[in-house]
């Protein structure tokens, strides 16, 4: 177990440099009268009113420099300096308004596994309880003056393509699930009392998912996106952050839709997030990425100067800028009378609301969240859940029946790879913190009492590297009696700014797999990040299991071990699609359309048939049997009208459908958790029509050998649903297909009859894509 790494606390330098300095709650009590005679102090009024007055309090110079991540605050009022920038993607993260310390208190937050790894494990109440425990965490460094109230997560962008260099942040590429994660996750962040716990930013809105290829980065990067594909795939999990949780920040990000910057689509952050959606009951606040209004002259040519930029991201919508030095032209903007004084107040009232509704301006002996201290953070309870947030995520690919491990202490295993000891950070994945501790694959297995031999090896070496690795890798081999290796990607070879041009095996890390394959002895091979093409481990008789650990967090080792000895039995599924290595030939990541063409294979297993492994798959340490409920929906049929009258919820597509049940019994010797997935597919709405479409999922627990247990599926009217080319979301008649697990084990089929009928009838954006957002006069060229 390794403590406190030294690479991470080399970075604090850094992020003093670039912060503000503590944060301080205002002090209504004693602070100066300005403040304490203002509305912003009366618990009574309301946030919005509070918001106002505060914000009238200002004058023009206090205004201009509190629009900006960086927020210098008013000092004559008593508001010190707040730092908008702080990041808690799968634990309290390195972020420049997070402060650690160099030692002792606050000198480092618990780490989970990375989203992708927590979302194969399709346990939503997992979600929630990390989230909960992040935010537990994020409070206690707010309330000490470590960090800000608000927090730049979750990534909900789906992983479309399996280059992206960021796919690991996200819960991968299924629409549906993002939304189910997303959904978890926000509540667990907020809370639920009249206090925001902590304030939730969901990003990158929208249609963002290239970092830097084929000579295209995101920055300049214009995503040409149809009505269809924008609502049915790019926008969903931001109508369940927005419209269904009411998340109370999104960041805009950098890239252009259709021709106009993200950050400057009135259509995009009025038309769609806050009039269609609704987004505006809490006068929730929209912030750009770092550096992204920067880019609306620097590189999308939208613009040709700083103050122009800044005051057209401000009028459509966004709020607060968040720059990387100091580069935005708001006093500019001001002075050359681009930028009207309502938007600026209007922006900071939204600002400085969700602070009011954290309990910034209150006494702490009336907000809920004002006592979470350093105690709270890294408890037994968080270190278990870190443990559990990778276990039940890690999914089997492959078993010839080596797993879980037969093993005692006499037993000699050779750990191999560039993860297999904690020295390396790999474990820890992107937007990582300081973690208290690193527990890696070789600190597991001596902690359990096994003999070891360990041997490095190589990451994204080509094969005409100087070769350091295989001579010890294969001595440590010869004298074991299993081998272990510990491959796969690290932030090296995927991460933000950095995708992939090649998803097979690094060719050092392929050759040194043949030749322990060659050694003859029982042969595992867990994987590290995103997915690589297994189609030649997986063929290989030597190999003889192998399993996905994502990025697992600091006790990444731990969770392996428990997976491989049996006391987690793996029950994960993949959240993303297995794509061949020739994939990547087939389309360029530019390319944002999901249907196939002659230019593209499809995307997403709604689309793509061709996979080395499905999305949704997972192997067992036991056998299952699911079948649905003979009281399903089996030959049923349904009259659209009918079905439309009898609903009463605000908004069609939430409108329950059915509930059905099904059963899952264990037919082998294994206790194991059961990810059941549910499909629907049918020649029904526009075509083409997708393969299957993921409906519904839950996640049953601890089943024993030879039990059975009854589980429920719910299914509401959206969910039925298909988009049609308008972006109108609409339900068919059509004979529907529900499909039980990957692969299929139970299918039944139900019918919808009558007229097709429009659930959501989404807002057009100008007739050219791009324009129409009422710039002219703001960007002479």
């Amino acid at each position: 177990m390794m403590k406190h790494p030294a690479s991470f606390l080399a970075c604090l330098p850094l992020l003093s440099a670039r912060a503000l300095g503590r944060m301080t709650f205002p002090d209504c009590a004693s602070g100066p009268e300005i403040l304490t005679t203002n509305l912003v102090c009366n618990t009574t009024a309301s946030p919005a009113d509070r918001a106002a007055a505060l914000i009238s309090a200002w004058n023009i110079t206090e205004k201009l420099e509190n629009l900006v991540d960086k927020s210098l605050g008013a000092p004559r009022l008593g508001l010190g300096a707040y730092d908008w920038w702080n990041e808690a993607l799968h634990g309290v993260g390195w972020s420049v308004g997070v402060a650690f310390e160099p030692s002792g208190e606050f000198s480092y937050a618990t780490s989970f596994a990375s989203p992708i790894l927590m979302s194969a494990a399709f346990d939503d109440d997992l979600i929630h309880d990390v989230a909960d425990m992040i935010s537990t965490e994020a409070r206690a460094y707010s309330n000490s003056g470590h960090a800000g109230l608000d927090y730049w997560t979750p990534n909900i962008n789906p992983y479309k393509d399996p280059r992206w260099g960021r796919g690991s942040e996200t819960p991968g590429e299924d629409p549906f699930r993002i939304k189910g994660y997303v959904k978890a996750l926000i509540e667990g962040l907020q809370g639920n009392e009249n206090y925001t716990k902590v304030i939730s930013t969901c990003k990158h809105y929208a249609a963002y998912d290239l970092e830097y290829w084929g000579g295209v980065k995101r920055y300049e990067f214009d995503a040409i996106v149809g009505m269809q594909d924008l609502v049915e795939y790019y926008l969903p999990p931001f109508q369940q952050c927005a419209r269904d949780s009411k998340v109370k920040s999104i960041m805009c990000s950098y890239n252009a839709v259709n021709g106009t910057p993200a950050c400057a689509s009135t259509y995009l952050m009025q038309t769609v997030l806050r009039d269609f959606w609704e987004w505006n009951d809490e006068n929730q606040y929209i912030t750009s990425d770092c550096n992204a209004i920067l880019n609306f002259h620097e590189d999308h040519n939208y613009t040709t100067t700083a103050a122009q930029s800044a005051a057209i991201s401000l009028i459509s919508g966004t709020d607060t800028i968040c720059e990387v030095g100091t580069n935005t032209d708001i006093a500019g903007a001001w002075n050359q009378a681009l930028l009207p004084k309502p938007v600026i107040d209007q922006a900071l009232r939204r600002m400085y609301e969700s602070l009011i509704r954290a309990g910034y301006f209150d006494p702490p002996d009336t907000t809920p969240y004002r006592s979470l201290s350093w105690k709270d953070v890294n408890t037994p309870e968080a270190q278990s859940l870190a443990v559990r947030s990778a276990a039940e995520g890690i999914v089997l690919k492959k078993n010839d029946g080596i797993l879980p491990l037969k093993i005692n202490n006499e037993t000699s295993i050779a750990l191999i790879g560039f993860w297999a000891d904690a020295s390396n950070l790999a474990m820890l994945g992107g937007y990582a913190g300081i973690p208290p501790y690193l527990q890696g694959p070789l600190q597991a297995a001596q902690k359990l009492g096994f003999q070891t031999a360990y041997a490095t090896g190589p990451v994204r070496q080509d094969a005409s590297a100087a070769d350091t690795w295989t001579e010890a890798a294969l001595e440590a081999a010869d004298r074991s009696d299993i081998v272990i290796y510990f491959g796969g990607n690290d932030m090296t070879i995927e991460a933000e700014e950095l995708d992939r041009y090649s998803i097979a095996w690094p060719a050092a890390q392929l050759a040194l797999i043949e030749k322990l394959s060659a050694v003859g002895k029982p042969f595992i091979i867990a994987e590290l990040g995103d997915q690589n093409d297994d189609t030649s481990i997986l063929s290989d008789d030597n190999v003889s299991a192998i399993l996905w650990a994502g990025f697992p967090g600091q006790d990444g080792g731990t969770a392996v071990f428990d997976v491989l000895t049996g006391k987690t039995a793996p029950a994960g599924r993949l959240p993303t699609t297995l794509y061949p290595a020739e994939y990547v030939d087939q389309v360029p990541m530019t390319d944002m359309s999901l249907r196939p063409s002659s230019t593209n294979p499809g995307r997403t297993y709604k689309w793509y048939d061709q996979a080395v492994l499905p999305f949704g798959f997972g192997l067992h340490y036991t056998t299952f049997r699911p079948l649905f409920k003979a009281e399903s929906l089996t030959g049923k049929t349904y009259d659209i009208s009918e079905l439309i009258s009898a609903c009463k919820a605000k908004y069609l597509d939430l409108c329950p459908f059915a509930t059905v049940s099904f059963s899952i019994e264990n037919t082998g010797n294994v206790a194991s958790d059961f990810v059941a997935l549910a499909f629907l597919s049918g020649e029904y709405g526009p075509t083409p029509h997708p393969i299957k479409e993921l409906a519904a999922y839950t996640r049953v627990k601890d089943i024993k050998p030879g039990e059975a247990k009854e589980a429920t599926l719910g299914l509401r009217l959206g969910d039925l649903a298909r988009v049609d080319e308008l972006g109108n979301t609409v339900l068919y008649p059509g004979t529907y297909n529900f499909l039980l697990d990957v692969p299929t084990q139970d299918t039944f089929s139900f019918e919808l009859r009558g007229e097709a009928r429009m659930l959501i009838k989404f807002p057009q954006p100008p007739a050219d894509l791009g324009e129409g957002n009422g710039h002219e006069k703001y960007t002479p060229k």
